[in-house]
């Protein structure tokens, strides 16, 4: 399974926040800035981000994004999922109605493996763990 950008730059935006976790809220600018992503293409992305409760947005002069929980409590598997709108590496696998030989298919068992697999390790890491071994933020 090949992630898109919009996983790995919104993991990127969501460690940042890990690691400024506390701090009130972040300005998008801030963060394009240290992440080197331009602050439109994070826009789209903390869209998704927002729509699945994982910031919280606050807008003005002080305004700008925060986790919506405790970074110890947001999986990698949040933000694939949000960010990708599954975790399944194939139709078949989330919807097997999709695919006319689900029933019969000799790798179904296979590609349900792999994904269980990739599930299972991704909800095993947290953005608190990410941010822990990530290089110091830059202030």
């Amino acid at each position: 399974m090949k992630l898109s950008t919009r996983s790995r730059y919104g993991m990127r935006l969501m460690i940042d926040l890990a690691q400024h976790w506390g701090e009130g809220h972040i300005a998008l600018k801030d963060i394009a800035e240290r992440q080197g992503i331009s602050k439109k293409y994070l826009e789209q992305i903390v869209s998704l981000l927002t729509s699945h409760k994982l910031l919280k947005a606050t807008r003005g002069f002080s305004g700008g994004y925060q986790l919506a929980r405790d970074p110890h409590e947001i999986t990698a598997a949040d933000v694939v999922q949000a960010t990708e709108n599954s975790l399944s590496s194939l139709a078949c696998i989330a919807d097997p109605v999709t695919c006319e030989r689900s029933s019969t298919c000799p790798a179904l068992g296979l590609w349900a493996g792999l994904d269980d697999c990739m599930r299972k390790y991704l909800e095993g890491i947290t953005l608190s763990d990410l941010a822990k071994s990530a290089p110091a933020p830059v202030q």
